[in-house]
């Protein structure tokens, strides 16, 4: 559903599993930091509401949303993690660069989701202007970093059903 219908933190607290036991890596973009810190923010404050222990949650940073794919794969890899979280935001230039990023993230996001044993989930903001980005990362519409939270301790709730 389009943001502009929906608020990404609006959700029903009654229906997010307990996160106490569960294990997550955040990885976090550089690039658009005033955004991406707030969404690093709003993924960390709700996973620690929902039961989450700080030292079960493990942040890394990497220059660029590009590279969230690879930080993803490597948080993975070394922290056994029971989800990863992307978080970035790519704001549309005067080039065609921000459609072979956002592509790129989104096909690099859905390889390690097919080709992994967790969940990645998907935080990338991709909006047309940096207002936009200040609306979904704690503005009127939420914190796109709040629903990625959500998501993973949903999905690893999922991925434990089928254990």
């Amino acid at each position: 559903m389009a943001t502009a219908y929906k608020n990404l933190s609006d959700y029903d607290p009654d229906q997010v599993p307990d996160a106490s036991g569960m294990r997550f890596g955040i990885v976090v973009s550089e690039w658009n930091s005033e955004i991406t810190s707030k969404l690093k923010d709003g993924a960390y404050d709700t996973l620690i509401r929902h039961g989450a222990k700080p030292e079960n949650i493990v942040v890394c940073y990497v220059p660029g949303s590009f590279e969230l794919i690879y930080g993803a794969k490597l948080l993975a890899d070394t922290i056994n993690p029971d989800a990863v979280i992307g978080l970035g935001c790519v704001i549309r230039g005067e080039t065609p660069h921000f459609d072979y990023v956002c592509s790129g993230v989104t096909q690099g996001f859905a390889t390690l989701n097919v080709k992994g044993t967790i969940p990645f989930i998907f935080g990338l903001l991709t909006n047309d202007t940096m207002q936009q980005s200040i609306d979904r990362a704690g503005g009127i519409h939420g914190n796109k970093g709040d629903e990625a939270a959500i998501t993973a301790i949903k999905m690893i709730r999922l991925s434990c059903n089928f254990k």
